[in-house]
């Protein structure tokens, strides 16, 4: 609450006024209660007009304590009849959820796609209705194509369309799913300018509940180590984390091999031709980054430490020559305190037979810490291993506890061998070397270091990306079979997951979703 005063030719009016906001986020105000003009007030709160301000201050001080009091105590009663029946076959609850989605939805122009899909396969059925009803169902309770139908129809909004028409709308989604990406990446502009000149790339793979390969879904190396076939996915995502373009291929493929056609889909259809490619390790081999570095792309990618040359490595892991991020000033960090919370830096040329690179090699000491209390449980389990004798234990993860148990073969009398376990110090020795080192390799040549390492920080956005699908959105298992469908139900994740980073974008920058629903 708070005092407004008027003033006018002939006469000084006193207001009590309360401020809101309104749905288009813009302020307003409203009047409470009017408390007289000056002349009015001055017969029973003067003499002056100073006496008058006090007391018309205490009125809104009064009024605003009172708005509180009614505010907390407020209640809302609901008559309840105990022997009244409740009407058969009556919706009494709606759904309401999907109309803050709904304005994302359409500013995206996703029923202008649909309108050219309707236009090019002549179907009867409203697709735009089944595409919209499917997106707001994978984000608010996510689950089956019958199951998304069933929660529609309790949207405020009945659904125009029957449920064997979903399946229907599923063969087009999936025959047209490029066009759909690259409409989409088009319209996106509509939503605001795009923060694409940073490109993130990687892959990620979703298992099925079957138990014999069938197309594209074949045996491969899966995040959860299930038993059961897998179908991979590589997605492009832009530097606020908003995802562009996906493909899927074999669970059985090279990773590697999924970025080239998927990239050209963002070169030709998207028309998106000027950026840095960023990825980790295991999606920046040397021809990956050799085919970046043509027309006006160029990389970052992570680089293994233990994967180079001799003379590199060497270099990469003597404590000498490091800067600090901040100031570029030299530092010694073998002299830095555990709990130093600053990052250093330092870089040479990284010539290879095609292209000439820059390596730089950070250190930060809190990772250091956070990795050798990781590594100190580690070796502490190996060692309770040893003592109870059982080591049977997987050796080929990195992280596997018994990688730090060692054998020896002892010979008695030169008759027989028995096998000694031990806990390999060396082993432990050989891995703290690395402890709070992190490379990255570049053809950006004369940016800023602190720039290059801020882009490459931002790779957890995509992690997060696959961590909305697969968890928040269910992408998986997936239980269609048929191809086209598998395609069509993955993008619509992937169009669901637009719709949710547009949403939060729009929440931490406060721009307010414009309500532009066309039919």
């Amino acid at each position: 609450m708070n005092l407004h005063i008027s003033k006018s030719k002939n006469a000084e009016s006193f207001y009590i006024c309360k401020s809101f906001v309104k749905a288009n986020g813009t302020t307003s105000s409203m009047i409470v209660r009017k408390l007289g003009t000056l002349e009015q007030l001055l017969v029973e709160h003067g003499p002056t007009r100073d006496d008058v301000l006090a007391w018309a201050k205490n009125e809104v001080k009064i009024e605003t304590e009172k708005y509180k009091k009614e505010k907390e105590t407020k209640t809302v009663l609901i008559p309840f009849h105990a022997d009244r029946q409740l009407d058969y076959d009556k919706q009494v609850f709606y759904r309401g959820g999907y109309l803050f989605l709904q304005p994302i939805y359409y500013q995206m122009q996703m029923n202008k796609i649909c309108r050219k899909l309707k236009q090019k396969y002549k179907f009867k059925y409203d697709i735009n209705a089944i595409l919209s009803d499917l997106i707001y169902a994978r984000i608010l309770e996510p689950c089956s194509k019958r199951s998304s139908y069933k929660a529609a129809s309790e949207f405020l909004e009945k659904p125009s369309y029957q449920l064997h028409d979903v399946y229907r709308a599923l063969d087009v989604l999936g025959s047209e799913c490029d066009m759909i990406q690259a409409e989409v990446y088009k319209n996106s502009y509509f939503l605001g300018k795009k923060n694409d000149q940073i490109l993130y790339y990687d892959c990620t793979n979703y298992y099925f509940e079957i138990e014999q390969e069938d197309g594209s879904k074949k045996y491969g190396k899966g995040k959860e180590h299930r038993p059961n076939p897998i179908i991979q996915m590589g997605l492009f995502m832009d530097r606020d984390g908003i995802p562009l373009a996906f493909s899927l291929f074999p669970g059985n493929a090279n990773e590697q091999t999924s970025l080239k056609p998927l990239e050209k889909k963002v070169l030709g259809d998207f028309g998106c031709q000027k950026f840095i490619y960023c990825s980790d390790a295991g999606l920046g081999s040397e021809a990956i980054r050799e085919y970046n570095h043509m027309g006006e792309r160029a990389y970052i990618v992570t680089q293994s430490i233990k994967k180079l040359k001799k003379e590199e490595k060497e270099w990469a892991l003597s404590p000498q020559g490091f800067r600090r991020v901040s100031d570029d000033k030299p530092v010694d960090i073998t002299k830095l305190p555990e709990d130093d919370k600053g990052l250093y830096y330092k870089d040479e040329p990284y010539t290879t037979k095609k292209l000439h690179q820059r390596l730089i090699i950070t250190y930060s000491p809190k990772y250091a810490l956070y990795q050798k209390s990781i590594r100190d449980k580690q070796v502490e389990r190996a060692q309770k291993m040893l003592d109870s004798g059982k080591t049977k234990m997987d050796r080929k993860s990195p992280n596997a506890s018994a990688r730090f148990i060692g054998k020896m073969a002892v010979t008695k009398d030169r008759e027989a061998a028995d096998i000694r376990q031990y806990l390999d110090e060396d082993k432990v020795a050989e891995e703290t070397q690395y402890d709070g080192l992190y490379a990255v390799c570049t053809d950006l040549l004369d940016d800023e270091v602190g720039d290059i390492l801020k882009v490459s920080e931002s790779r957890w956005q995509i992690e997060e990306c696959f961590r909305i699908m697969k968890t928040d959105f269910s992408a998986r298992p997936v239980y269609l079979r048929d191809e086209n469908r598998i395609k069509a139900h993955f993008l619509i994740c992937f169009l669901a997951l637009a719709v949710y980073r547009y949403l939060e974008k729009n929440r931490i920058q406060n721009i307010p979703v414009k309500n532009c629903w066309t039919p």
